[in-house]
C-alpha cells in the first residue's frame, strides 16, 4: 500500500474514532482534533477553557505533535501544569496543503504511539 493510502485509512480511522466519542458522530476537523490532544497533553480534563487557553492548548499540541520530527523539544512544566517547549529548527515554509499532510502525519503517528490505533 502507498505511504499515502496508508496515512489517509488512518487518519480516517483517527477522524470516525475521536469523532465517536467526543463529537457525538459529528465529523471533528484537523483544528478540533488538534484541540483535543492539547488537552490530552495539559492532563487537566474537568477544566472549561478560555478562548485564550484553547489557543494555548493546539500550541502545546503542534509542539508535541512536531517534536518527533526535530522542530521542538520539550523544556519544562510550569506551576500551573503547562508544558513548555524550546523551537530546534524552524518549520520549512510550507503549502496549505503540505502543512495540513504534516500535522495529519504526526496526529495518525501520536495515535499509534498512544495505542489509539494501530
Amino acid at each position: 500500500m502507498a505511504r499515502d493510502e496508508q496515512l489517509k485509512e488512518r487518519w480516517d480511522l483517527v477522524v470516525k474514532k475521536l469523532s465517536d466519542q467526543f463529537a457525538d458522530g459529528d465529523t471533528l476537523d484537523l483544528d478540533a482534533i488538534i484541540y483535543l490532544i492539547g488537552v490530552q497533553e495539559l492532563g487537566q480534563f474537568e477544566r472549561k477553557f478560555k478562548k485564550d487557553h484553547k489557543i494555548d492548548l493546539m500550541h502545546i499540541a503542534i509542539c508535541k505533535l512536531l517534536s518527533p520530527y526535530g522542530y521542538y523539544e520539550f523544556d519544562y512544566v510550569d506551576e500551573d501544569g503547562w508544558p513548555h517547549y524550546m523551537v530546534k529548527e524552524q518549520l520549512p515554509t510550507l503549502k496549505a496543503g503540505e502543512q495540513s499532510v504534516l500535522m495529519k502525519d504526526a496526529i495518525v503517528n501520536y495515535f499509534i504511539e498512544t495505542k489509539f490505533i494501530d
